[in-house]
C-alpha cells in the first residue's frame, strides 16, 4: 500500500481520545467526517492508519492552515516543527532571528513551564499517541495477518511519540488502548514500554550480552511512506544510546548490537555501506529514491507540494533558511517563498572541515549580484555573510545554513551551489517548478546514524560494548562519504564523535539529546555558543534545562502530576 495515496485522500474519522487529563485545555477538532470506504473494510482501516501517519506530517486534515488541535498556531504546532523547536533551537545548531513570543526563550535557554511552544509540543505528542490508541482500540478484535501488521505499525508510531516524551520531558502521561485512564509514568517506565513495544513488533529479543534472537517480525519493509522493521530498530538503537540518561543504566552493548543488525541488512551505495553516494541528495525532492529496504533513509515523513502541505516539515526547514535577497534566490532552492529567519551560530559553523560536502550549500562571505534601480539601470550589489552573531536579529550575522532543498537531483557532478550546472536537475528550474510547499520528504531515521551509534557505543562503552576496528571503519564510511579524511584510532574520542554527529545529523532532531548525553548542555563542562543564556558570548545555564518542564496547563488539569526538578 502506497501511504501517500491515503494521505492525499484524507483519513477516515477517528474518535480521538485526548482529554484535558492528558494535555490540558487544548481541544481536538473533528476530522473530515466524509468516509469514502465502508466501515469495517480493509480500506477503511488503511485510511484510519493513515491518520496515525498524517498526524506526524501535517497540522490538520484540511490543508496547511488547519489544525487537529485548537489554541495553537498551525505552523509551530506541526509535529516535526514542534520537535525541532525543542531539540535544535536550544542548541548551537541554529538561531531563529525573529523574537517571537516563546520561541526566543527556547533559542536563548530562558524558558519556563508557561512557555506556549513547550505546551504545544507536549499536546501534539499526546494528540498523536491518542490517535494511535484509538486505531488500536478500533481494531482490537479484527483478525488476520494483515491487520496484525497494521496494528504493529500503529504501535511503532506510538512508540516514537513516547520516545520523544522520554527524551524531552522525562516523566509523562501514560495511556494506551489497554490502560485508558491516564497516569504519570516515570522516565524508566516509559523507557521499558517503548523498548518492549519496538522489540515485539520488530520480532527480536536482545540479551544482556547483546545477542539478538529473531522471532516474528510484524512490520513490512520497503513500502514507501510506511515505517518498517529497520526504522523501528533504528529508533531502538537511539533509545539504547541514551539509556544512561533516561534510566541511569548504560546500554551501549545493546545499542551496538541493534545498530550492527540494521547495518548488516544494507549494502550498495557508497563503498558498499548502504549509504547514499551523495549526502545532499538525501535532503532534496528526489530523496524518496533513497528510501525503502535498501535505502539509507530508514523512514521519512512524506510530503507533496500540492496535497501534503504543511508549514512544518521540510517547507519550514527550507523556507526559514533562505532569503530572496542579499545574494540568494528562493527559486534556486525550488520554493516560491523565503522566510529569512534561521541561520547558523558561529560555533556551529566552525565544526566543518574544508571540503566537507555537508556544508556545501551554505551561503558564506561576500555575495555579489546585480539588480535594477529606480531608473531601470543595472546596479551591482553585495552583502557580506559573516560567521559571527553579534546582532541577534540581523540576517547576515551568521552563515545561511542550507541543508534541505526542494530541487531534484542531477547527475552528481559539479558544485551544489552552481545552480546552472548538473548537480541539480535542470527540470528543477523550469517555469512553474518553484512552489509554496516542498515535495522533499523529511528523514526521521537514517542508516548513517546507525554507523555513528555503533562507533559511539565503543567510545563510551569500551571494548565490552563494541569492536574498535569496526567502530573506526563505521565512522570512516560517514566521514569519507562527505569527502574528508579518515580517522585513526587516536581520533576515537567522545568530543570527536559528538562533533561528527553534529556535522552529519544537524537539524535532524538529535542535537540537544547528544549534548545532554555528553554532559555538554548543562553542568560544569557545558559548551558555550552565541546567545546561550541570552548573552552574546554564551553563559552557563542551570541543570534543570536538561529537561523541558511539564507544562503549567497540564499540571493545572492533572494536579497529581509532578513537575520536573528546578521548575
Amino acid at each position: 500500500m502506497n501511504l501517500k495515496k491515503y494521505l492525499l485522500l484524507g483519513s477516515v474519522a477517528l474518535g480521538l481520545g485526548v482529554t484535558t487529563s492528558c494535555v490540558g485545555d487544548l481541544d481536538l477538532e473533528p476530522n473530515d467526517p466524509n468516509q469514502t470506504s465502508q466501515t469495517g473494510s480493509m480500506q477503511f482501516y488503511l485510511g484510519a492508519l493513515a491518520k496515525c501517519y498524517s498526524g506526524m506530517a501535517v497540522s490538520g486534515q484540511n490543508g496547511a492552515g488547519s489544525s487537529d488541535i485548537s489554541g495553537l498556531d498551525n505552523g509551530t504546532g506541526c509535529y516535526s516543527r514542534a520537535l525541532f523547536m525543542m531539540n535544535v533551537f536550544p542548541t548551537d545548531e541554529a538561531i531563529w532571528i525573529w523574537k517571537d513570543a516563546g520561541v526566543v526563550d527556547l533559542v536563548t535557554n530562558t524558558w519556563d513551564a508557561s512557555n506556549g511552544n513547550i505546551y504545544g509540543t507536549y499536546s501534539r505528542l499526546y494528540t498523536h499517541i491518542a490517535t494511535c490508541n484509538d486505531f488500536l482500540t478500533m481494531t482490537a478484535d479484527v483478525p488476520g495477518e494483515e491487520m496484525a501488521k497494521l496494528r504493529a505499525e500503529a504501535r511503532a508510531l506510538r512508540a516514537m511519540s513516547y520516545y520523544w516524551v522520554i527524551d524531552i520531558f522525562g516523566n509523562g502521561s501514560f495511556v494506551t488502548e489497554k490502560e485508558p485512564d491516564p497516569r504519570q509514568a516515570t522516565r524508566k517506565e516509559l523507557f521499558d514500554f517503548v523498548e518492549s513495544e519496538l522489540c515485539e513488533v520488530a520480532g527480536i529479543e536482545i540479551a544482556a550480552d547483546g545477542t539478538i534472537s529473531e522471532g516474528t517480525n510484524l512490520l513490512d519493509s520497503g513500502v514507501y511512506g510506511r515505517l518498517g522493521r529497520d526504522a523501528a530498530l533504528g529508533l531502538l538503537s537511539r533509545l539504547y544510546l541514551n539509556a544512561e540518561v533516561y534510566t541511569g543504566t548504560p546500554q551501549y552493548k545493546k545499542c551496538a548490537a541493534v545498530s550492527d543488525f540494521v547495518i548488516s541488512r544494507h549494502s550498495g551505495g557508497f563503498q558498499g555501506s548502504g549509504l547514499a553516494e551523495d549526502y545532499l541528495y538525501l535532503f532534496c525532492a528526489s530523496n524518496r529514491d533513497y528510501q525503502g529496504a535498501s535505502g539509507e533513509i530508514l523512514w521519512a515523513i512524506p510530503y507533496e507540494k500540492d496535497q501534503i502541505q504543511s508549514y512544518g516539515g521540510t517547507t519550514f526547514l527550507i523556507a526559514a533558511s533562505i532569503a530572496n535577497e542579499l545574494g540568494m534566490s528562493q527559486t534556486n532552492y525550488g520554493l516560491s517563498s523565503a522566510w529569512k529567519c534561521m541561520h547558523a551560530t558561529l560555533q556551529f559553523s566552525k565544526k566543518f572541515e574544508e571540503g566537507d560536502a555537508r556544508d556545501a550549500m551554505w551561503v558564506k562571505g561576500e555575495q555579489k549580484w546585480t539588480e535594477k534601480n529606480d531608473k531601470g539601470e543595472e546596479e551591482e550589489k553585495s552583502a557580506n555573510y559573516i560567521a559571527d552573531n553579534t546582532e541577534f536579529s540581523e540576517w547576515t550575522n551568521g552563515y545561511a545554513v542550507i541543508k534541505f532543498t526542494n530541487l531534484l537531483k542531477g547527475d552528481g557532478n559539479g558544485d551544489p551551489k552552481d545552480f546552472g550546472g548538473t548537480f541539480w536537475n535542470a527540470a528543477s528550474f523550469a517555469d512553474g517548478y518553484a512552489s509554496a510547499f516542498a515535495s522533499t520528504d523529511l528523514p526521521m531515521i537514517r542508516l548513517a546514524e546507525m554507523y555513528l551509534n555503533y562507533t559511539e557505543s565503543y567510545i563510551l562503552g569500551g571494548a565490552q560494548a563494541a569492536d574498535m576496528q569496526k567502530a573506526l571503519n563505521y565512522v570512516n564510511y560517514v566521514r569519507q562519504r562527505s569527502g574528508i579524511k579518515a580517522w585513526g584510532n587516536g581520533d576515537l574520542t567522545a568530543d570527536n564523535i559528538l562533533d561528527e554527529r553534529c556535522r552529519e545529523m544537524y537539524w535532524e532532531l538529535t542535537r540537544r539529546s547528544d549534548l545532554v548525553r555528553h554532559h555538554k548542555f548543562t553542568g560544569p563542562n557545558q559548551a558555550m555558543w552565541a546567545w546561550k543564556g541570552n548573552t552574546l558570548s554564551g553563559s552557563r545555564i542551570a541543570d534543570r534545562y536538561d529537561l523541558m518542564p511539564i507544562p503549567t496547563n497540564t499540571l493545572a488539569a492533572q494536579p497529581e502530576f509532578k513537575q520536573n526538578p528546578g521548575y
